[in-house]
């Protein structure tokens, strides 16, 4: 008799019946507590059958692996379950509890062993983003469907983080590339940085079938007028005298202007507007010529002292040595009617800025100008979803420009616009630029790495990220980010792009071709 059958037989009809289903019984006292004893030994039918005993698990082999070199993992299935405490004084004692104390952890550790919290992040409607470190799963945003969705209170995004962590790629592909391929959707691209004696932007501008428009300050690129009545369009002779007041502050070095500094302005303007009604669209240079006139004066100087109206004049005439610099000093890009090649009739607009000096007033003038006629066009021609890509945009959230700025934003849910900004050390912007405020108003967040810890925290304060993310955004691998969107928490994303993407969205062209034949 085998020991299977000798140990059957003793067994009682409910022990024998416990065993065959699993079922707890009392441990036999031969058998060590932690021994593994294979189906053979425990009489298992299914054991004894050809070809299905293949399949039966019957412990590991000697030596604790499977063969391959990996060793068994624990299955805690087929151990049986703690006895129950039937005697308090052992309890008390210890004589139930565990021999092997269990591994500590943390809450945010523990949180992968809910299905819940690994599931995808996001919806599967929108564009396509990147893929969730932790579940795996495509993470699918888009700020106007979510905007439709309630998922979003605003359109504005913000892509932040040090040079080279990959926020440009992402812009490129995320911003501009994938939403294209969809329905009344373009995009408008103010493309701040050189490469290769043009803005990085041109080469995905040309695959769309489109000229990048460039200004330049030798004359060969394309010109903008402050004074072009698309600009009016946008909110009326309001917003013109908005941007004529934020360009003089500009060519002051961002000093502001005083109450007769403004007044000498608006009553320039005005004259100008008056003159050229029903002839042609006046110029920046027609409108000089009115700064510091005695004549225009005369309409708002009926109950002005002589003193007053010398004061006046005076700030006429301050007003107009600071235009007339701009005019001078760069030439080409103001002195004239708005380029016929400043258009939007194609799904991707360019405007390469990259080869304007950082210093100086030319580009945020450039930028102001060009973001007010965006939206004085966009007032007109309706029914399309526009996402607007602000690179390196520090020169529009930081100075005269942010006031223009905010005021602008207030009209991307009525004109269907997603205004994108994108920028490195968010720690620099003051607290109190109006530019801040659009900040803040953002609900689609993409936070690369942060080389500097305030910059870190800036993301918490403003953004409301989790603690713990402040140390991983000093940490983020190249192509890697936060995403938060809304209330939501933060997810952990790795942005992932076709070969064609890849090919289209390369920003060291420069450095990886520089020196070749």
């Amino acid at each position: 008799m085998t020991m299977t059958e000798e140990t059957d037989k003793t067994m009682t009809r409910r022990q024998a019946r416990a065993k065959t289903t699993g079922k707890h019984v009392k441990p036999d006292p031969k058998v060590e507590p932690n021994e593994v004893v294979p189906a053979e030994k425990k009489g298992s039918a299914l054991a004894r059958i050809p070809v299905i005993k293949k399949f039966v698990y019957t412990g590991p082999p000697e030596g604790g692996s499977d063969g391959a070199g990996f060793a068994f993992e624990w299955e805690p299935w087929t151990e049986e379950g703690t006895r129950r405490r039937a005697k308090s004084g052992k309890a008390k004692r210890g004589g139930y509890a565990p021999h092997l104390r269990g591994a500590p952890s943390t809450t945010k550790q523990a949180r992968v062993l809910t299905s819940t919290l690994v599931a995808q992040p996001t919806g599967h409607r929108g564009v396509p983003n990147g893929r969730d470190v932790m579940s795996r799963t495509v993470i699918s945003h888009d700020p106007f469907q979510a905007y439709d969705e309630g998922d979003i209170s605003s359109p504005i995004v913000i892509v932040l983080g040090s040079v080279g962590a990959g926020k440009s790629s992402f812009t490129k592909t995320v911003g501009v590339l994938r939403p294209l391929a969809l329905r009344n959707r373009r995009s408008v691209v103010f493309d701040r940085k050189d490469q290769s004696g043009e803005g990085e932007y041109s080469m995905v501008c040309r695959r769309y079938g489109s000229e990048p428009i460039k200004f330049a300050l030798d004359g060969t690129g394309s010109i903008v007028n402050i004074l072009d009545p698309t600009i009016t369009d946008a909110g009326g002779a309001k917003e013109q005298l908005r941007l004529l007041k934020a360009v003089a502050s500009i060519a002051g070095h961002g000093q502001p202007l005083d109450d007769w500094e403004e007044k000498a302005i608006r009553a320039a303007f005005a004259a100008t507007m008056q003159k050229f009604e029903g002839v042609r669209t006046p110029t920046l240079a027609d409108m000089v010529l009115f700064l510091g006139d005695r004549t225009p004066l005369s309409t708002v100087a009926d109950d002005l002292s002589d003193d007053a109206v010398e004061r006046l004049h005076q700030a006429g005439l301050s007003m107009r040595w600071r235009f007339d610099g701009l005019l001078e000093e760069y030439s080409g890009l103001f002195d004239g009617d708005t380029s016929k090649s400043v258009d939007l009739s194609t799904k991707l607009t360019v405007f390469d800025i990259s080869q304007l000096p950082s210093e100086g007033p030319a580009l945020p003038v450039v930028q102001g100008i060009t973001n007010q006629w965006l939206a004085g066009r966009l007032r007109k021609d309706r029914g399309w979803y526009t996402n607007v890509i602000n690179e390196e945009a520090w020169s529009v959230l930081v100075g005269p420009n942010a006031a223009v700025e905010k005021e602008k934003v207030k009209l991307s849910r009525g004109l269907g616009v997603s205004f994108w900004y994108i920028f490195h050390k968010p720690g620099d912007i003051p607290a109190d630029s109006p530019g801040m405020a659009v900040i803040q108003e953002a609900q689609s967040v993409y936070a690369y790495r942060m080389e500097r810890p305030q910059d870190a925290q800036f993301c918490r304060s403003t953004f409301g990220f989790d603690p713990d993310a402040v140390t991983l955004l000093e940490n983020l691998n190249d192509g890697h980010h936060l995403f938060k969107r809304g209330r939501s928490p933060e997810a952990h994303v790795e942005h992932v792009r076709t070969e064609f993407e890849k090919t289209v969205t390369n920003t060291d062209e420069a450095m990886v071709h520089g020196g070749r034949s």
